[in-house]
């Protein structure tokens, strides 16, 4: 039994931040009912190549995209601008303690699905709507995606190479992380909601937005412009606040060390070679260091020239010295630590008994996450949630 097996989730969302905070939910054990279109589904199951090869080795329908985000799902299929598929929805959410949806903002009110209409039914319902920005502001009604989010909530400013550098522009994070932290934030929402229900009794709307949160996720460097006045910019792999704590060039590659205080920056140019370095007045503490930045890193880049990185890495680890490889996707994932502690799991699909995906990085002890229900195929629970919920729908 999962830490939240009690609870049952309508998950109305689609693409990425909905559904992953409902996989954290699924994860956990709580049921979730995931509510699709009959024409298609959910619109990241056409997100491919790659598509999850089937027993026969040829591509099926199963995109990757859907699978990393939808594990341990029930899928329903309603199509909900019709007036039958409308009441199913209602019926299905008298008997649910969460609902997740990302509807544009006045959606849900005209399928009479909106938290004012369904709290109705079920005071106790907490429904957790997710949008690109909110549901109030001047902005409530315009579609929100994380790319465009990462650029306007200041994320994109301060990714990338440096002004003048090679190759300098505003970057994107490799991966839709506005999405997933919106999902987390939202699974967080939902989680102190149900916990205030246990006094009140009440449910609650938890109102979340792509741009909040990414502008909450900007942490110190926000935080250095409210407090400090700086205006970030971009600093490559480089640290605003820390020196050095970044991306060095070794003689056959880059790695990264992170150097978090004075004890540690000591040991780290001794083990360059130069130990004269830490007792520099220039460089004597991080305050220094990061006013002397651009003194200092070359001093310590042309020594790194004239090893390998495995050489480096070995030597610093034996020195204490926080450092390591910059691993592809491939690496990480044969990377004895993560396979030790279960990120790569297999979770036997309908159509591919050897389907494997990202675990969870979250270890209850009496309560463990247990990976027994595949991403679902398009309906698959179509009937059984029916029958389950018929005598709900009087």
């Amino acid at each position: 039994m999962g830490a939240l097996s009690h609870l049952r989730v309508l998950d109305l969302s689609r693409v990425l931040a909905g559904p992953w905070a409902t996989q954290i939910l699924a994860d956990l054990g709580a049921e979730v009912i995931k509510v699709e279109r009959p024409d298609g589904g959910d619109d990241t199951r056409a997100w491919g190549p790659p598509f999850m090869a089937g027993g026969d080795g040829e591509p099926t329908a199963e995109s990757a995209y859907f699978l990393c985000t939808n594990r341990g799902k029930q899928s329903r299929c309603v199509d909900i601008k019709s007036a039958e598929g409308q009441a199913a929805l209602r019926a299905l959410a008298r008997d649910c303690d969460v609902l997740v949806e990302n509807f544009k903002v006045g959606d849900a009110a005209r399928f009479g699905l909106d938290y004012a209409s369904l709290s109705a039914l079920n005071p106790g319902l907490v429904y957790c709507s997710i949008t690109g920005f909110g549901q109030t502001g001047p902005l409530r009604d315009r579609p929100g995606y994380d790319f465009l989010v990462q650029a306007m909530g200041g994320l994109m400013s301060v990714t990338g190479q440096p002004d003048g550098s090679p190759g300098a522009e505003p970057m994107k994070v490799g991966v839709a992380l506005t999405d997933i932290m919106t999902g987390l934030y939202a699974t967080v929402g939902i989680l102190a909601a149900l916990t205030e229900r246990d006094r009140s009794g009440l449910g609650q709307q938890v109102d979340l937005a792509l741009l909040d949160v990414t502008a909450a996720t900007l942490a110190n460097q926000a935080s250095n412009y409210l407090v400090g006045g700086i205006n970030p910019g971009q600093l490559g792999n480089a640290h605003p606040n820390i020196v050095p704590y970044q991306s060095f060039v070794a003689r056959d590659g880059h790695l990264v060390v992170a150097v978090g205080n004075d004890a540690q920056f000591r040991r780290f140019v001794a083990v360059l070679g130069c130990p004269e370095l830490a007792d520099d007045s220039r460089f004597l503490s991080n305050r220094l260091r990061v006013q002397h930045r651009e003194q200092l890193i070359p001093l310590l880049q042309a020594p790194m020239l004239t090893r390998d990185k495995a050489d480096w890495l070995q030597r610093l680890a034996t020195a204490g010295v926080p450092a390591g490889p910059i691993n592809s996707i491939a690496e990480v994932f044969s990377e004895p630590q993560i396979l030790a502690r279960d990120m790569r799991v297999n979770v036997p699909h309908p159509l591919n008994p050897d389907l494997e995906l990202v675990g969870s990085p979250i270890k209850l002890s009496r309560t463990p996450i247990v990976y027994d229900s595949a991403p679902p195929t398009l309906g698959q629970h179509t009937e059984s949630v029916l029958a389950r919920l018929v005598p709900d729908r009087q």
